[in-house]
């Protein structure tokens, strides 16, 4: 019996974004930098599209935790960004749940963006080419796990 995991549509409650700008950013950018540059080294990522990535400025940002992960591709890596630009070339906002079924692919960003749940700002030919690349990748297969019943 296959289940697939649906992740709901969802926004936490407004005190958790209040707490959370107040909080340090930097790990968030460095837990994202560290998975995207994961992804490259396992050739997730297609080389030519990371190229066209160089000395760019992104901005990611989760509304609904209040977290923000700014980042840059410089030399062949993702690489955190301890201040963010005042105008990052690329910027993504969205809430948590969007993050999550865009990763999960469960929406596509197509789909978000047009139900405004996804906003994507900055240099328009840049966010073709992260969507393309994103649309791209082909995550491995994780084996199944069993499913226990009682």
């Amino acid at each position: 019996m296959s289940q697939r995991f649906n992740i709901p549509k969802f926004k936490l409650p407004a005190l958790v974004a209040r707490i959370g700008v107040h909080l340090p950013q930097w790990p968030h950018a460095m837990t994202l930098t560290a998975g995207l540059n994961a992804a490259a080294k396992m050739n997730l990522l297609p080389m030519d599209s990371l190229e066209l990535l160089e000395g760019r400025s992104f901005l990611v940002e989760v509304l609904d935790t209040g977290g923000r992960a700014c980042f840059t591709y410089h030399a062949g890596l993702f690489r955190p960004l301890f201040s963010a630009p005042l105008t990052p070339d690329l910027s993504f906002r969205a809430n948590l749940s969007a993050f999550m079924q865009l990763l999960a692919r469960q929406e596509d960003p197509d789909t978000l963006f047009f139900n405004r749940e996804l906003s994507i700002e900055g240099d328009t030919e840049l966010g073709l080419i992260v969507k393309n690349m994103l649309d791209a990748v082909e995550w491995p297969q994780l084996p199944k796990l069993p499913v226990f019943s009682n």
